[in-house]
């Protein structure tokens, strides 16, 4: 598989919105509900410290997965830990490259001094939940009845990793 891994520039954020539009239409990973657009994404960028990310996952040099490292908390105790998030386009779920790129981000959260890492996944997506188990994630927990979507009171589990 030829993947690369890299910080998101601006002309990624176009690709960057779909994908997490994507996501948000499959309504299995996002609690948001509104569709994103570029100036969106640029936003997200413009408020991060120095020590958050996006990066996207290219595929045969086209883009097909983004990634976040976001801090926990503004409280300056939870100043090491991060919650991570993947999200890939559905054409190419299932062969691997979330779990490549999520080891990437896990290493990357080790040079910006992360110690702990979060994940917050609906309960309902057991895929993700045992992907993330599998690189060493363990659940801390279910969110019951934590967010309403569609109609629908959603359930989300918790799930950390310690580095």
């Amino acid at each position: 598989m030829n993947l690369t891994f890299k910080e998101a520039v601006s002309g990624d954020y176009n690709t960057i919105a779909e994908i997490y539009n994507e996501h948000i239409k499959r309504q299995i990973s996002t609690m948001d509900e509104h569709h994103y657009i570029t100036e969106d994404i640029d936003s997200w960028v413009n408020n991060f410290n120095s020590r958050e990310r996006l990066y996207v996952v290219t595929l045969a040099e086209k883009i097909v997965g983004m990634g976040m490292i976001k801090k926990y908390s503004d409280r300056k105790g939870y100043r090491y830990a991060a919650e991570t998030a993947v999200y890939l386009t559905e054409s190419v779920t299932g062969k691997g490259i979330g779990s490549e790129f999520k080891k990437f981000i896990i290493a990357e959260s080790k040079k910006l001094k992360y110690h702990h890492l979060v994940a917050k996944i609906f309960n309902s997506n057991q895929r993700s939940i045992q992907y993330n188990l599998s690189l060493g994630y363990e659940i801390v927990g279910i969110q019951k009845e934590i967010g309403f979507k569609d109609g629908a009171w959603q359930d989300v589990c918790i799930m950390q990793l310690i580095l």
